[in-house]
């Protein structure tokens, strides 16, 4: 075998085995038909289980010709270089922290003055002008910025040989200053608030054994945080955490008791019998239950004469409500906190409406009192947008309500800082999480009516709790389910569908065509080119990408989202010498995308899952690229670095889709995604269609996916909580 060093440029190619393909710049070679690619980069391939560009890697293995794609380096074997001598000294001298001086000059800096160029530099910066093609600015430049740093410099080139990037290295300079030398020598554990949990492992255990006490405790913690994140539970059983302890981290522990002991002294974590939660989990639940308490039992202000109240509004907005419709909206009047479920077609969005409406005549409310007095929320964009059409008034995120602020990843509106609405409506409450709750809590007074409405059915939250279903089941507050269902046609059939799988009682009418819906029994070969051939009559019949949205479980595969955007972006949006374009890593967007936001934003308002188009693709003043977003008329732009944050949204997955509708609909069961099929998945995608669906794959898969219940229930405390603080409260 043969081997070259350097750095991963970029991935072209990845799959879900871990094999990759990509871009390799070679800094050095013992192979003498790769000398000239020297500072040149090559394609290579291999199964890693992670890259990073910022680090150094050393590959083992063949440079072979392949028919197809040419020549490539096929690694065998390959090694993570720690930074060490002159490596780290150049590596130092040509970060962002030493102006005047790139990867060349600190090349040639440590080619002249040797691997002790720092020292030499602070002692005499005169020795900088021996250094070919050195000026005498440039060199008070990086005399400057040693200087600046002669304090740090040990320390970073210390992280850099201990295994951390340049990148982590300076964060954690940044962050804990004249601590981190005390946090390296007595817990380094402590750093995983910002370095990944692997990475301060392993460096830990490159000098210490592995079942030492501080990482035991340490590995407790983590095990604790990734079942909460895994499971969603907000506590554990101890069998369960010596089970992944075991597995993952090679501690097979018979004395547990006594480090819990020890976290639950420090309070890092929370035992209640058998439970043992995060402490921070416990009291987010805790907090959330005495503040529904607070405001369940607050003085409560209830409507007269509603029956002539909601006839002059049916008439106004010339609807007819149900018997169902009536108790929900009656309920949310007369309750301080209530809790209005359906499942699609059964009119939330109606109700929510009709609720807003009667408050505001209710309370006498002017324009100005409406955006002070109340409330419209959701967890994401696209589901406050939802509520501003329905409703005409302003509706926003729960973390643009409470201020998120993302440098600190804290809310500004909080228990010192309180919102004064008095009237809170939130929708799509399944999506949201314990974290995210009892922050809406804490930034509410208590003398206020709290509507809650969702659908228990779909899609639990990603973090941890299981918040609608909790409130539910204590049986604490108001509640009306609505179950009626208003069909668009005497044919139609997305309703009935949902309600199916719902009830775990799925007929054979799903693979009967529809006005709205169609089953496609289609074999998994042939999946991607007839959605091609689907998407293709919808746009010779006017439908394009903003009416039509592709649906599916996962990101990698030949069906899987990745493939089916490259698929579809040339179907919708096709190369145009008139259209811009630019390439961020193997994907190329260009003028026009439909793209989907993947982090909260709250400082520009764009939210994960907020679907947006590409306006345009421009230089700035440093002739650096830069990609404006339009969502929805909020404009947002984007560096080439900050690209990481969008993907393309021809398709997208299930979860990405939750708090969103569209009108047409194509969603993929495929045997080959069996694992991830379960019936909360299924049922959310098909409740996301508002006009038509159409099921594309293995009428078996769908069947199975309808009846497995993977996921329907969490571990959680808050219903206990709640129960015990309003077990004598009944709701009206």
């Amino acid at each position: 075998m043969i081997s070259i060093k350097g750095n991963v440029r970029y991935i072209i190619y990845e799959s879900n085995t871990g094999y990759k393909v990509g871009q390799f710049h070679i800094k050095q070679t013992d192979a003498e038909e790769l000398q000239d690619f020297k500072n040149k980069t090559i394609t290579f391939t291999g199964y890693f289980p992670e890259l990073n560009k910022e680090d150094t890697y050393t590959f083992k293995g063949e440079y072979i010709y392949h028919d197809r794609y040419g020549y490539q380096f096929a690694v065998k074997e390959y090694v993570k270089e720690k930074p060490e001598g002159k490596d780290a000294v150049i590596e130092f001298l040509a970060s962002s922290l030493i102006k005047g001086c790139g990867q060349k000059t600190a090349v040639s800096i440590v080619e002249t003055l040797g691997e002790n160029a720092l020292n030499i530099i602070k002692e005499d910066p005169s020795k900088l002008l021996l250094v070919p093609k050195m000026s005498e600015k440039k060199a008070n430049q990086i005399y400057r910025s040693i200087l600046k740093y002669q304090e740090k410099d040990d320390m970073i080139l210390n992280l850099q040989k201990m295994g951390f990037s340049l990148k982590e290295t300076l964060l954690l300079v940044e962050e804990y200053e004249d601590k981190l030398k005390d946090i390296l020598e007595n817990n380094i554990y402590e750093l995983t608030e910002f370095i990944d949990f692997k990475k301060i492992d392993k460096i830990y255990l490159d000098n210490n054994e592995k079942s030492t006490d501080l990482r035991v405790k340490a590995c407790i913690i983590e095990t604790i945080k990734r079942l909460e994140f895994i499971n969603g539970d907000t506590y554990h059983e101890k069998s369960d955490i010596i089970k992944y302890l075991n597995k993952e981290f090679d501690i097979p522990l018979t004395n547990i008791d006594k480090f819990l002991d020890e976290l639950r002294k420090n309070k890092i974590i929370y035992v209640l019998e058998d439970k043992i939660f995060l402490f921070e989990t416990y009291v987010m639940e805790k907090d959330i239950a005495e503040n529904l308490y607070l405001i369940s039992t607050s003085p409560s202000k209830t409507i007269t004469k509603f029956d002539n109240k909601i006839k002059r509004l049916e008439e106004e907005l010339e609807v007819r409500y149900n018997s169902g419709q009536k108790e929900a909206i009656l309920k949310a009047l007369n309750n301080n906190v209530c809790i209005i479920t359906g499942g699609p077609g059964t009119g939330k969005t109606t109700i929510i409406n009709a609720i807003v409406k009667l408050i505001i005549k209710e309370n006498n409310l002017s324009n100005l009192d409406i955006l002070s007095s109340i409330a419209l929320l959701a967890p994401t964009g696209r589901a406050s947008k939802k509520m501003s059409e329905s409703t005409n008034l302003p509706a926003m995120t729960i973390h643009r309500f409470l201020k998120w602020n993302q440098d600190n990843n804290a809310f500004q509106v909080n228990e010192d800082n309180k919102n004064l609405q008095k009237f809170i409506i939130v929708d799509e409450v399944s999506m949201i999480d314990t974290m995210v709750f009892d922050a809406l809590l804490k930034g509410i007074y208590s003398n206020i009516k709290l509507i809650l409405v969702g659908d228990g059915n779909q899609l639990p939250s990603v973090g941890a709790g299981l918040i609608l279903n909790d409130l539910i089941d204590s049986s604490c507050f108001a509640h009306v389910e609505l179950t009626e269902i208003y069909r668009q046609s005497a044919n139609s059939y997305i309703p009935d569908l949902a309600r199916e799988i719902k009830e775990y009682n799925l007929s054979t009418n799903f693979l009967e065509q529809k006005d709205d819906y169609n089953f496609l029994n289609v074999d998994n070969s042939k999946i991607k080119d007839t959605i091609r051939q689907i998407c293709q009559m919808s746009k010779e019949k006017g439908l394009d990408e903003k009416n039509l949205q592709v649906l599916a479980p996962m990101y990698k595969g030949e069906n899987g989202i990745d493939n089916l955007n490259f698929v579809l972006q040339s179907l919708f949006n096709p190369k145009d010498i008139q259209k811009k374009e630019i390439k961020v890593g193997d994907v190329i967007y260009r003028v026009k995308d439909k793209v989907l936001q993947l982090v909260n934003n709250p400082d520009n308002n764009v939210y994960n899952g907020d679907i947006g188009y590409i306006h345009k693709i421009s230089k700035d003043g440093n002739n650096k690229d830069v990609v404006t977003i339009d969502f929805d008329g909020n404009y947002i732009e984007y560096k080439k670095e900050d690209m990481v944050n969008i993907k393309h949204a021809y398709a997208m997955t299930i979860h990405k889709a939750q708090g969103s509708e569209f009108n047409h609909v194509i969603m993929i069961v495929s045997s080959s995604y069996h694992k991830m099929l379960y019936n909360k998945l299924i049922y959310t995608g098909v409740s996301r269609a508002k006009k038509s669906l159409v099921i594309i794959g293995n009428p078996n898969s769908f069947l199975e996916a309808t009846k497995n219940s993977y996921s329907t229930k969490r571990k959680t405390n808050l219903k206990a909580m709640i129960t015990h603080n309003l077990m004598d409260t009944e709701p009206n």
